[in-house]
């Protein structure tokens, strides 16, 4: 099985740099899609079939906070595997993302084995 995955970062040298790690994960992966904010994020999960998204927090439009919010309050959008990726550092940042379903939490820069490591768990834990 491949899973699909959708990258959220307003900044395209950072979804080109989280893309590169993915590729040397050892998980099977399928589509990867990108998005510049939670707005547009939440428009391509209405439409695509996504198992992993791959968030950062501080984003115009629509933070990365309220995109998760929103995915919670949908039952299917909700059981989609979410890892926030961002330079946001504090113990409150940790906590409120896993408040709205992070399934983990990764500071940039960040390394290739970080991203693998916490992939397979958040992968894990919806499976």
């Amino acid at each position: 099985m491949s899973y699909n995955v959708l990258i959220v970062d307003d900044s395209a040298v950072m979804r080109r740099m989280v893309r590169r790690a993915l590729a040397v994960c050892d998980t099977p992966l399928g589509k990867i899609i990108e998005a510049s904010d939670g707005e547009q994020a939440l428009q391509i999960l209405a439409d695509a079939w996504i198992d992993l998204v791959l968030t950062d927090i501080n984003m115009p439009h629509m933070s990365g906070y309220t995109m998760l919010e929103t995915m919670q309050q949908s039952d299917e959008l909700g059981a989609i595997a979410t890892i926030v990726v961002t330079s946001e550092k504090s113990a409150e940042s940790i906590e409120r993302a896993r408040s709205v379903g992070a399934k983990g939490y990764l500071i940039k820069p960040f390394r290739a084995d970080e991203l693998r490591t916490m992939v397979e768990n958040a992968l894990e834990s919806v499976g």
